[in-house]
């Protein structure tokens, strides 16, 4: 993909906060893991069938941005750098992108062709070549022939991470209905589940050196990476769970899917299987909420003496759950050692499997009505792959499954499409009733 923007979109305007503030620009400082991902993207549709959208004018979907903005100033800035060289973001209100776009096909017939892709209904955007000039944020409505509705948001992951990316959307569908905008945004309050084991003390394996795109903040890869979602149903999660017998009752259908995946994945590269992985999970340490827009999220990784392809799921599953070695302390001491001048890929530099499963992903409505479907991938993926784990919608009887957005090498997804559907009865594309 071309880190050059796409320009399909019939319409493309600027929001501002709503509230001016002159020449009082602040500046909001970015913290170590903030740099740390500044070239990676969090990409985010929500779809809405037409009884939701009830013919809003696009007039009336851009209006909340504005007093929106007002409570995160910072999301409208823009990177400037330091005479230190270290960046941060000028909060001058210069504002985000908010793009519309007329599609000739309906809802139905738009999944069926792309699946569940976020392609062609987010912006395709990175930061540069002027990054003074370069927008954080994003927004994409797209309107399709029956009325349904897709809205997209490109998020540079510079700004927070993906919680942070969706309670954006989340505040956004809260002040169109009209209910006032917080003084500050906050992150879901998660549940912990299980404590993480002790920080490393040598390298940390989660991040790579990075190669730039030019003068884009986006790292060059060695291969084609391809996207590609599966849905897995709420049977299909009770029937992994039942393989997997478990006694224990906290496990998380996060660790028996990521354990499902490196097992597959592990078996298309052979000898060259992973045995080291890396685990993104939200920080909860605390009990307490995060506050809007932040990276707050622990990189551990995961390793093994045994070869995970003839590994058995069970060890797996353990390993992940029980196994984790917290890298942030180290990862904190490498950025600080190369001055935050370093540029690093997080996300595939090694195989990486991202907990999302515990947010509220369906609390975006528009007039009172919840999306058909929700999905997230990132732009900026190494070579070795990352795996998205977020909620399904809910089926007939209330119960949700998962949404698994996977990237890897071309010729390994491929592969992995045949290996979940045949061995886990996991297809390529489930209908979802929308």
């Amino acid at each position: 993909m071309s880190p050059l923007p796409n320009l399909d979109t019939s319409r493309i305007s600027t929001v501002v906060p709503a509230t001016p503030r002159g020449e009082n620009h602040g500046e909001h400082n970015l913290n170590y893991m903030d740099l740390l991902m500044k070239l990676h993207y969090i990409r985010t549709i929500h779809l809405f069938d037409s009884e939701a959208v009830q013919s809003l004018p696009f007039s009336d979907l851009k209006a909340p941005m504005f007093p929106l903005l007002d409570s995160c100033r910072h999301v409208s800035g823009r990177i400037r750098i330091s005479e230190s060289g270290r960046p941060f973001i000028k909060c001058n209100d210069a504002g985000v992108r908010i793009a519309e776009w007329q599609c000739d096909k309906t809802l139905r017939e738009w999944m069926d062709e792309k699946e569940y892709s976020v392609d062609g209904l987010v912006y395709d955007h990175v930061l540069g070549p002027d990054l003074a000039f370069s927008p954080l944020v994003f927004v994409k409505f797209t309107y399709f022939k029956c009325g349904g509705l897709s809205v997209g948001l490109s998020w540079a992951h510079i700004l927070g991470d993906a919680f942070s990316a969706f309670s954006f959307i989340t505040k956004w569908s809260d002040t169109l209905a009209a209910q006032p905008p917080p003084k500050s945004l906050h992150m879901p309050n998660l549940t912990k589940h299980k404590s993480l084991s002790n920080s490393i003390t040598d390298y940390p394996i989660s991040v790579k050196k990075a190669t730039l795109v030019d003068k884009y903040w986006l790292a060059a890869n060695d291969s084609y990476v391809a996207t590609h979602t599966f849905h897995i149903t709420f049977k299909q999660l009770h029937h992994l769970a039942t393989t997997f017998k478990s006694t224990d009752t906290h496990t998380k259908y996060f660790e028996i899917i990521s354990a499902m995946i490196w097992k597959c994945i592990a078996q298309i590269r052979g000898d060259y299987g992973p045995r080291v992985v890396t685990i993104s999970t939200t920080n909860v340490s605390n009990g307490v909420e995060n506050e809007f827009s932040r990276n707050d999220f622990v990189l551990s990784r995961v390793e093994t003496n045994l070869s995970p392809g003839e590994s058995n799921l069970s060890e797996l599953v353990n390993l992940i759950a029980e196994k984790k070695m917290n890298e942030n302390h180290v990862l904190k001491k490498l950025m600080e050692e190369s001055d935050v001048k370093g540029d690093f890929v997080v996300y595939g530099a090694k195989l990486t499997f991202v907990d999302l499963e515990e947010g509220d992903f369906y609390g975006v409505k528009i007039n009172g009505k919840k999306p058909v479907m929700v999905n997230c991938d990132i732009r900026g993926v190494g070579d070795e792959g990352v795996v998205l784990v977020l909620p399904g919608p809910e089926d007939n009887d209330g119960n949700n499954g998962r949404m698994v957005t996977i990237s890897l090498p071309g010729k390994e997804l491929d592969q992995l499409k045949g290996k979940l559907e045949k061995e886990w009865g996991i297809q390529y594309y489930s209908r979802l009733g929308c």
